[in-house]
């Protein structure tokens, strides 16, 4: 079992940056390929960011391609979101996810944290 707690949400102003934090326990992540999904509300949830299991490969949604970057520190059983020109439609709640293998599909995430709030204002 592995336990996610995101952290870092918060409200900002469009054109600001904001930086997430995942926090592992329970097993080391070195062992799954990591993501980041958003739900905005009245949506579903959808794909932002994922990263294999060493950290050699990423990818992105093209919402946030260029603005978003997903990085991880297995040492620290960490990863991290860091945004940049952040935009309204942004907004959302945003999740950590651990998974067995590197992908974009939510079906493949088996570990899931409770979510941090984004709000960007215009």
């Amino acid at each position: 079992q592995v336990q996610l707690v995101e952290s870092g949400g918060g409200l900002v102003q469009a054109g600001g940056s904001l930086k997430l934090a995942c926090a592992a326990s329970g097993r080391t992540i070195s062992s799954y390929a990591m993501g980041w999904f958003r739900q905005a509300p009245g949506k579903y949830r959808d794909f932002v960011a994922a990263i294999s299991r060493g950290g050699g490969r990423t990818s992105y949604a093209d919402s946030v391609k260029g603005r978003f970057t997903i990085s991880r520190d297995n040492a620290k059983n960490t990863v991290d979101l860091q945004m940049n020109s952040l935009k309204p439609e942004d907004t959302a709640v945003y999740y950590c996810a651990a998974g067995r293998y590197y992908s974009s599909a939510q079906s493949e995430y088996d570990y899931w944290g409770q979510g941090t709030q984004v709000t960007v204002s215009s």
